[in-house]
């Protein structure tokens, strides 16, 4: 049989990789310490071979590791069983696995305020730990990923287009940069799987046209899109969707919360874990498909260091092949990397083609 999310059951499948990139999860990027209790939360969607083996590496190092399995709530920031609010208030790390996860909920925020060292890996399975972070040099990522946080940081104007039709203008205004894949060193502050860095430009300045042609997650009733979602932006909020099925599968998803945060964007995102060369549908891996844009729409956390706002949900899409220009000068042509520091990161990495 196969899960919700198309996970392969079979134990022996990549048994061994799996054990090892547990391992480099918990020790190496959680820096899981002997005496410190870890909360792993996972669902009914969840893969219980990724599940049971972060408890072992947990286990290995010395930590107590506590699993709490609870019926799948479909959606994002869902608010978890109260026990299980209860436990992630109460860890030194909490690991997600839920598909339902329930980053931005009540009990999330909870957990940070309290110290929790936490990460998002929601939908997770075997193959997809192993491409994502088992077989990844995790440091030379994390070396990849500062060079375009500086490169982005830098840069005043940000003009983004692909293929598919995007077109879309901001100014970063020395907004912060976050490094979302980094070492999770520092408690209550959450991090995610390494590949990523995020900001938002000043929300009033961002205009134009952004057509989504990966993914988009949730709701559940998408993931691989099969047409493109066109978005009118202006001044930072979504003022017409345009499209097929797709489009207004989405259209009445966000209008069901009535609430004008919804079409608010929170975050932009760029995409460089070499794990992941197309979207899946697991939207932990499609935000980090190598050189795509992710933008969220919704609830922005305060990690973000910009205005800051809770809205009903939080959702991401995925925006394939982009030009990105900083400053007027090219950090990417078509999904891939041309500024000379970014291109000598990804060849020490041994990003193919580069």
């Amino acid at each position: 049989m196969e899960l919700v999310l198309g996970t392969e059951p079979l134990r022996e499948y990549l048994s061994f990789e799996l054990t090892a990139a547990a391992h480099k999860l918990v020790k190496e990027i959680m820096l899981v310490k002997p005496g410190e209790a870890v909360a792993i939360t996972a669902d009914t969607s969840s893969d219980r071979r990724v599940v049971e083996a972060t408890a072992g590496a947990a286990y290995a190092v010395g930590a107590t590791p506590v699993i709490l399995w609870y019926p799948t709530l479909l959606g994002s920031g869902v608010e978890p069983p109260r026990p299980v609010a209860g436990a992630i208030a109460d860890c030194d790390v909490w690991i997600e696995y839920a598909v339902g996860y329930t980053l931005y909920s009540n009990a999330y925020r909870r957990a940070m305020e309290r110290g929790a060292r936490y990460i998002c890996l929601t939908g997770m399975d075997a193959e997809m730990m192993v491409r994502t972070l088992g077989r990844v040099d995790y440091s030379k990522l994390l070396a990849l990923g500062e060079r375009l946080r500086a490169l982005v940081a830098a840069a005043r104007t940000v003009h983004i287009t692909t293929p598919a039709g995007t077109d879309l203008v901001a100014d970063n205004g020395g907004r912060y940069v976050r490094h979302s894949g980094k070492l999770a060193d520092t408690p209550g502050e959450p991090v995610m799987l390494g590949g990523q860095i995020s900001w938002c430009p000043l929300e009033e300045t961002i205009h134009g046209r952004l057509v989504f042609d990966g993914a988009i997650w949730p709701p559940a009733d998408l993931g691989v899109l099969r047409s493109p979602v066109v978005l009118t932006v202006e001044e930072g909020i979504i003022r017409r969707i345009e499209g097929g099925t797709e489009a207004r599968i989405f259209e009445r998803w966000l209008a069901t919360f009535n609430d004008p945060n919804m079409y608010r964007i929170a975050h932009y995102s760029l995409g460089f874990n070499p794990g992941v060369t197309k979207p899946t549908g697991r939207i932990v891996e499609d935000e980090r498909t190598f050189g795509c844009l992710n933008v969220g729409i919704g609830t922005q956390g305060p990690q973000m260091r910009a205005k800051g706002w809770k809205a009903a949900a939080h959702t991401d899409g995925i925006a394939l092949n982009p030009t990105i220009l900083l400053d007027g000068e090219p950090l990417e042509v078509e999904g891939r990397y041309v500024h000379p520091d970014v291109v000598a990161a990804c060849r020490d990495l041994g990003v193919p083609g580069y």
